[in-house]
């Protein structure tokens, strides 16, 4: 099977764009700074149904902040909000993009950015919601100053890696960029060609590698850093927390962002994730379809953003080896399964402890009453003395405090709901194949 060449390629809709000009710049002082809330979370914590509950009560639309639910046809996997949730409440970011192309951070800023001053021109308050850690940092920084390239350039960039990206020779390929400067294009994922490209790009257009241009959430956190007294000095914060810091710093942002981190205790958040993993395996409509029509289209497991997405690339190497086969056992579901679910619990893992380091979040209890969390939020939204504390009881730790928790999570096992016994994969097995039993 050839490889499909969707990856190198641009439309009109999704070529990246990357802006001239730094988009963290100050705000004009004589403009009232709006409020903007974002939502995130890891996997399976409840954070869209927290939006769409605060978007109700606050008059309120919600901008996707998933890198999954861009495309269509990704229902499934993504937890992409319902038809009916999205006729009640105006969903942007979503269903925008066919799972052949690209899709950027960068471009993301830009859709976002955009559809945030749309809705503020409504008169109606944008929420952002979504776990995709890079995308809300940019929205929320701004993006880096990177020139775009010509599209002479993108042609010369596109011709160099097109034939190497035909034959599949990944490595010759990031040898390439390395020798046309970028020493960091060997760290880039695999089969990931579109970074390989814009990396190519930026070289040609700027003379120098991605690398060389400052990201001003690092400028934010320089900033935050050297605030903070070296412990060694017993030197004070002259009466300034660190959360009073990071607010006073935050002020030269675009937006007067509120933000929340929904989570709950990590063994709980593990149970529901694995829960989710069987139910959207379930039925003739759940991801094992949808990585079939992805398959259909032409494309590959770990080709582009849409198959490089877990659960979907699981499911594609999963269905590719059944095709193999001729067939499939019971045990390789099971397998499939297990993977699907650690793959989404490790994705969990990686969420929280990149939100560890967001300094601008306010982290909430998952396991608190919905109701009292969507109060907070809106009385947050409403107040007006810049100095949101978050009460005790709806306050999530950030990190894992006692050895007990450590050692639960340690001894943790899957303990499946619908899939436990050898006939409980039959209808899976059927849909598939008509003849299996």
């Amino acid at each position: 099977m050839k490889l499909p060449l969707y990856s190198l390629g641009s439309s009109p809709l999704t070529a990246c764009t990357l802006a001239t000009t730094c988009s963290a710049t100050l705000p004009k002082k004589t403009k009232k700074r709006e409020k903007v809330i974002v939502i995130s979370g890891p996997t399976g914590a409840g954070k869209s149904r927290l939006a769409l509950e605060l978007a109700k009560r606050l008059n309120g639309e919600i901008i996707s902040a998933d890198s999954v639910q861009v495309y269509t046809g990704l229902d499934i996997g993504s937890a992409k909000p319902s038809s009916s949730e999205r006729k009640e409440v105006p969903h942007h970011l979503i269903d925008i993009l066919h799972p052949a192309e690209e899709y950027s951070v960068g471009q993301f800023f830009e859709d976002a950015r955009k559809a945030t001053e749309d809705v503020l021109e409504k008169g109606h308050v944008p929420i952002i919601a979504g776990g995709t850690g890079l995308y809300l940092r940019w929205y929320i920084y701004g993006k880096p100053k990177v020139s775009k390239a010509s599209p002479e350039v993108a042609s010369e960039a596109f011709t160099e890696l097109i034939e190497l990206q035909r034959s599949g020779d990944w490595d010759a390929a990031v040898d390439l960029v390395v020798k046309a400067g970028d020493s960091n294009a060997q760290y880039v994922p695999h089969n990931n060609w579109y970074r390989l490209k814009r990396s190519l790009e930026i070289i040609k257009s700027s003379g120098s590698p991605p690398s060389a241009f400052s990201i001003p959430y690092d400028s934010f956190k320089d900033q935050f850093d050297s605030r903070i007294p070296d412990p060694s000095q017993n030197l004070s914060l002259c009466g300034e927390s660190g959360d009073a810091l990071e607010v006073n710093l935050s002020k030269d942002l675009d937006y007067d962002f509120i933000c929340f981190f929904l989570s709950s205790q990590r063994l709980d958040l593990y149970k529901r994730i694995d829960l989710r993993c069987e139910e959207m395996l379930l039925g003739s409509k759940g991801i094992m379809s949808e990585a079939t029509k992805l398959l259909d289209l032409g494309l590959l497991p770990n080709l582009n953003p849409a198959t490089r997405a877990i659960g979907y690339r699981q499911a594609m190497e999963y269905l590719l080896k059944y095709q193999q086969q001729g067939g499939s056992s019971t045990e390789e579901l099971f397998s499939f399964l297990s993977e699907f679910q650690k793959v989404s619990r490790n994705f969990a893992k990686r969420q929280m402890t990149w939100f560890r380091n967001e300094l601008i979040y306010h982290w909430l209890d998952a396991s608190q009453p919905l109701e009292k969390i969507v109060d907070f939020i809106y009385d947050a939204y409403h107040d007006q003395s810049g100095n949101l504390v978050v009460p005790e009881y709806l306050q999530m730790k950030k990190h894992i405090s006692s050895r007990e928790e450590v050692s639960e999570l340690k001894r943790y096992l899957t303990k499946n709901k619908h899939f436990v016994k050898h006939e409980d994969c039959h209808e899976i097995l059927n849909l598939m194949n008509p003849e299996a039993k």
